[in-house]
């Protein structure tokens, strides 16, 4: 929003909420959310790793020295939303259950593992991975999980937790709190920087949009990128409504989808950060329309979107 500026550090929305910010919002650099109530404090992610996650207590602690944090809440299963949670031994960390399940296969030895990959690949997650330090890292699981909604009161401040995946990852979640107006949505929101679909379906993602229009936010804490609005919540929209547009009529067309991520003219939406993520999303459009096609692991996503920013071996 034009009158919040996007600037490292915690940021007042009003009603007790706040948004930690981590600009340029590119690979890695996620934001965070702090509602806090009467004696207590409830935290929406933590960072990509240990470090970056103290210097945001540090950040915090003018506000939670009164209101420590007594529960913390991952979005979902992405390192760079979680990885700092080994800093809060004594809260509750809160997930839905199907984020629960997919941390257990993308700790930090699956970041760790595409950083040592041969060839392009490796040399683009050593590029977009450099600055995070994982050493000693060993983030704590969570110890309770909720699948559809959870209510919650954090010092007399009611935040709604609702469950809008799978769309990015497998149990994306997002945190409400309709006093203040405020939207804190995890990675179903990238500003400034391409969605990647993980998981899908994508109309799924869609209707995620659609239940988060539906609130009305005034101030809207996407995963990366600047605070924004409804109008953020809507480019997103679009841009997934395009991808599945574009891949359907190259599907049909008998191209496969390597062809298709080439293919596609991504207009205004090149402008986006990390525009080579077009190749996870034709595939993830592709995988909808021919289920017996072979879905690819994490290290062949990296080697496509790879190819597409220019990495090649």
């Amino acid at each position: 929003m034009a009158d919040l500026e996007y600037s490292r550090g915690l940021h007042d929305l009003g009603g007790g909420c706040h948004a930690w910010l981590e600009p340029d919002g590119s690979w890695g650099w996620s934001n965070a959310g702090l509602v806090v109530g009467d004696g207590e404090s409830l935290l929406f992610d933590t960072l990509f790793d240990v470090p970056m996650t103290r210097a945001m207590l540090d950040g915090m602690a003018g506000l939670t020295g009164s209101a420590p944090i007594r529960t913390v809440v991952n979005s979902h299963s992405n390192g760079d939303h979680w990885f700092g949670n080994q800093l809060f031994p004594d809260a509750r960390i809160l997930t839905s259950a199907a984020t629960a399940e997919e941390m257990q296969h993308s700790g930090p030895e699956l970041i760790m593992g595409l950083r040592d990959s041969p060839g392009g690949p490796g040399r683009f997650a050593r590029e977009i991975f450099a600055p995070f330090d994982w050493t000693d890292c060993d983030p704590l699981r969570p110890t309770d999980t909720f699948s559809g909604r959870r209510d919650l009161d954090v010092g007399g401040v009611e935040v709604q937790l609702l469950e809008l995946g799978p769309a990015h990852t497998a149990g994306d979640s997002v945190a409400w709190v309709p006093s203040a107006g405020v939207l804190f949505t995890g990675d179903l929101l990238f500003i400034g920087g391409t969605p990647i679909i993980w998981a899908g379906p994508l109309r799924n993602w869609v209707r995620a949009c659609d239940t988060m229009l539906a609130l009305e936010p005034a101030h809207v804490v996407p995963g990366h990128g600047p605070v924004t609005d409804g109008a953020g919540i809507r480019q997103v929209r679009e841009y997934l409504l395009f991808v599945e547009e574009e891949a359907t009529k190259r599907f049909e067309a008998g191209m496969d989808p390597v062809e298709a991520m080439h293919d596609i003219a991504l207009g205004r939406f090149g402008e986006w950060a990390e525009s080579g993520r077009i190749a996870q999303n034709v595939m993830a459009v592709y995988l909808e329309l021919d289920p017996t096609l072979e879905k690819p692991d994490t290290r062949e996503v990296f080697a496509r979107v790879a190819t597409m920013e220019g990495f090649r071996d």
